[in-house]
């Protein structure tokens, strides 16, 4: 005979909540109402996932730039979301897994990168301190958990978006969230005042109102460097869609132009950098650069125009001597003074130095000096064996991402293109600085690389139809 089951503990549950929301609102009816909304979206996010994934691609470029602990005990807000989205799916599975439902996941050759990248990042760095007898500081653990944290960001997107029209939806999300960044960056870089009392109120950095009132745009992400690479990245999927017959053409056009100068108004070179690769990695991969470089150029000289006091400005930098703006020769001469010696020491580049990218500052008006190359920091983290585990990350990730936006002319070959692009960008800028890890940038990059490598659960949720493309010639 089967076991019986206790009739009256949903009854129960439901009179024990009932109390508990009782006494909150006459307690305070602000809680309460939070307290609802927080299990409604609970509710929300246990029932259709990819919710969860709508929700932390929408938020976190306007809540990247906020510092720990300002709304949440160590952690910045988007992390929080991304934990709390992450715990209730870890939740459902674990309860789907006590009902009997099993999951096998499939592991491919991305994922494999992916792990190798964080564990020589993290793990070995760790061992080879402990080996040395080294002290292991709270900067250590932090830059060492940092690759995991892009690592699970991949796996929300990877394990909640299955189809195409779900992949559509994001792509909207980025393309939208991208263009009040962008607005946000061309009005502070600007000076307009609401904007920059508005962004040193809730995005200075360390609550340093200096960094945003300098004509940079550091937008909601509290970096100029995060803003322009987000701006080409989210560029490249707007002219990739454009490119490959996608809908609704003139919101695309507009979207594509204000990101331009969003990218523009972040004030950095490497910003420009980063729009003229992205244009040219989306042209070659779809077999229409010509077309890419036209549709470009007009977005750029409005660009020039609307923004040249900031161009004028950024051009002022430029040191005489070397040829090279002057936060870049800062930048070497950092490199050269504080990390480079010991790195090339005693053959330190070989397993590394330690996972902190930043040593403490002999100056007074500064704290630490951070490594702004990201080619040396995988050096000084990893040593040898993480500068190897991004290059292969990089070619494994390149290839797959190129094989989808060769052959799809749907969302997801709109979402491989795009990714194509941001990666090419991440090539070529890491020897500027740590885009790899960047704030806002990372946090698009990887969840990107996701979207462009979802396999649909059935033809039909798809979107368009499959077509091959011969264009250029495998990477």
């Amino acid at each position: 005979m089967a076991a019986s089951r206790p009739s009256g503990s949903p009854t129960v549950g439901i009179l024990a909540t009932a109390c508990v929301a009782g006494l909150l609102a006459a307690w305070s009816p602000l809680l309460s109402v939070a307290l609802g909304f927080v299990l409604l979206l609970v509710a929300i996010v246990a029932v259709r996932p990819v919710v969860g994934t709508y929700l932390v691609l929408g938020l976190t470029p306007l809540l990247a730039g906020m510092d720990r602990g300002v709304l949440v005990p160590l952690l910045r807000p988007n992390e929080a979301l991304a934990a709390f989205v992450g715990g209730i799916l870890i939740v459902r599975v674990v309860v789907l897994w006590l009902r009997g439902r099993r999951w096998r996941p499939r592991v491919r050759r991305i994922d494999l990168a992916l792990l190798l990248l964080a564990f020589t990042s993290s793990v070995l760095p760790v061992l080879w301190l402990a080996a040395r007898g080294a002290d292991l500081t709270g900067d250590d653990l932090q830059y060492s958990v940092m690759l995991w944290k892009y690592f699970f960001l991949y796996l929300l997107v990877r394990c909640t978006v299955r189809t195409g029209r779900a992949v559509e939806r994001c792509l909207w999300i980025v393309l939208l969230t991208a263009a009040m960044v962008a607005a946000v960056a061309i009005l502070q870089s600007l000076q307009v005042p609401g904007v920059l009392s508005l962004v040193s109120t809730f995005y200075a950095p360390f609550g340093d109102q200096g960094a945003v009132t300098n004509q940079r745009g550091t937008s909601t992400l509290a970096s100029s460097i995060a803003v322009g690479d987000v701006m080409a990245y989210s560029l490249a999927i707007g002219l990739g869609w454009l490119l490959t017959g996608g809908r609704h053409r003139g919101l695309l056009v507009a979207l594509c132009i204000l990101l331009v100068l969003g990218g523009l108004g972040s004030g950095q070179f490497s910003g420009v950098i980063a729009l003229v690769v992205a244009v040219g990695a989306v042209g070659f991969i779809t077999g229409r650069l010509r077309r890419a470089a036209v549709a470009a150029v007009p977005a750029a000289a409005v660009g020039a125009l609307l923004l040249r006091p900031v161009i004028e400005r950024r051009l002022e930098g430029f040191s005489s001597r070397e040829g090279l703006p002057s936060s870049w020769v800062g930048r070497l001469e950092n490199l050269q003074t504080f990390f480079w010696p010991e790195l090339f020491s005693n053959f330190n580049f070989l397993l590394g130095v330690r996972p902190s990218a930043r040593v403490p500052a002999p100056e007074t008006w500064r704290d630490f000096v951070w490594i702004e190359s990201g080619h040396t920091w995988l050096l000084w983290s990893g040593g040898v064996p993480l500068f190897l585990a991004f290059f292969y990350f990089l070619w494994t990730a390149l290839r797959d991402v190129g094989r989808v936006a060769r052959q799809r002319t749907d969302a997801i070959g709109t979402a491989a293109v795009g990714c194509f692009a941001a990666l090419c960008v991440l090539g070529v800028l890491m020897t500027l600085d740590l885009h790899l890890t960047l704030r806002g940038s990372a946090d698009l990059l990887f969840p990107l690389l996701a979207l462009a490598l979802t396999r649909p659960e059935s033809s039909s949720a798809s979107g368009r139809a499959v077509v091959s493309r011969p264009v250029a010639a495998p990477v």
